[in-house]
């Protein structure tokens, strides 16, 4: 039934002015149109990221959204890095740690919350 049709990455926010900032200015997503009061609609690659203000935003305690950015990991890393996005630590079972980057396998990731607490991830692919 939903196997061929697209999903949104809906992100609760207390402040939408305080997430407007974030997504924009560090995560670098670009506004899309018909945004609503209390929403803010982006295109990430071909993905939509809806942004929306809740009483709930940051409640989430498992990772809200993930960008599949391939071997540019490093790189997006360090480029989020300088934008003041802090990344977490986690300690999972047969995953070692290289700086921010989780290796489990072939797999690579790192995680970083936004301004409510929102978990998002980048992931190797």
């Amino acid at each position: 039934m939903l196997e061929n049709k697209n999903a949104i990455a809906t992100i609760p926010v207390k402040d939408i002015n305080t997430a407007k900032r974030f997504y924009e200015g560090a995560l670098g997503l670009k506004p899309g149109p018909g945004s609503e009061p209390g929403v803010l609609s982006y295109k990430s690659g071909n993905t939509p990221v809806l942004v929306y203000q809740s009483q709930y935003a940051g409640t989430n305690k498992a990772t809200a959204a993930t960008w599949v950015v391939g071997e540019d990991g490093e790189d997006v890393g360090r480029e989020l890095k300088t934008k003041g996005v802090a990344f977490e630590k986690y300690d999972f079972p047969d995953t070692t740690r290289k700086g921010d980057i989780h290796i489990h396998g072939n797999n690579k990731a790192a995680w970083f919350k936004d301004p409510d607490g929102n978990i998002l991830a980048i992931v190797n692919g």
